[in-house]
């Protein structure tokens, strides 16, 4: 069983383009990218590290970024990142797919862990911290099996089904055997964000990664 990681990534992020290869922290000449790539390095549940990124000229550095760190790489559609994930799956003969985004580098090696093993030990179709929300915002792991994904695959229709990868899978969460990973009290903090959607997010990782 190959369990892997896939890393939804992409330099023409709408809400702040470039923000994948900006560096983290500022002047360290390491991307926000590849501080995700390396804490997944930490993972010891991992067998792959997938970054999945575009057709788009504009993601040739991605692509080049990847190679750098030695993780795999798949090219696929920009919009239709549903497809982008099937795809990069069914290449790399992945059984369990983990989805990372690529604007998260604080994301923990041991949520991820602890997320793969509950999904395996409950037996889980699909597995997440974030359904309901107690960790911080930038934790984030999704855990499914490759046979849910080639399902909502071929029955998701609606264009933000096909954008975002497991909505058809919440929005329908009955047809599926479902785990909920929930924060311990002591990590409890659904009202914090460490993500990049901002300059001002931006400017507190690199606070926080300088410290």
């Amino acid at each position: 069983m190959r369990v892997g990681a896939i890393i939804q990534a992409r330099v023409s992020s709408t809400r702040l383009p470039g923000k994948i290869l900006k560096n983290l922290p500022f002047g360290s000449g390491i991307t926000v990218l590849e501080q995700v790539i390396r804490r997944l390095k930490k993972s010891k549940k991992l067998n792959d590290i997938i970054v999945a990124t575009t057709v788009e000229e504009s993601d040739n550095e991605v692509i080049r970024l990847a190679e750098r760190e030695g993780v795999k790489y798949f090219r696929g559609s920009n919009e239709d990142v549903l497809s982008r994930y099937y795809l990069a799956a069914r290449e790399n003969n992945i059984d369990i797919v983990v989805r990372i985004t690529s604007d998260c580098p604080c994301i923990d090696p041991g949520i991820i862990d602890f997320s793969i093993e509950r999904h395996l030990a409950t037996k889980s179709e699909y597995t997440s911290n974030c359904l309901t929300r107690t960790y911080p915002r930038g934790f984030d792991a999704e855990v499914f099996n490759f046979e849910v994904l080639e399902g909502i695959y071929r029955t998701a229709k609606k264009s933000e089904e096909k954008e975002h990868v497991t909505l058809y899978i919440c929005k329908n969460s009955h047809l599926f055997k479902t785990t909920e990973i929930k924060a311990p009290e002591e990590l409890h903090a659904p009202d914090i964000r460490i993500t990049i959607d901002t300059e001002e997010d931006y400017a507190l990782l690199c606070v926080i990664f300088d410290y």
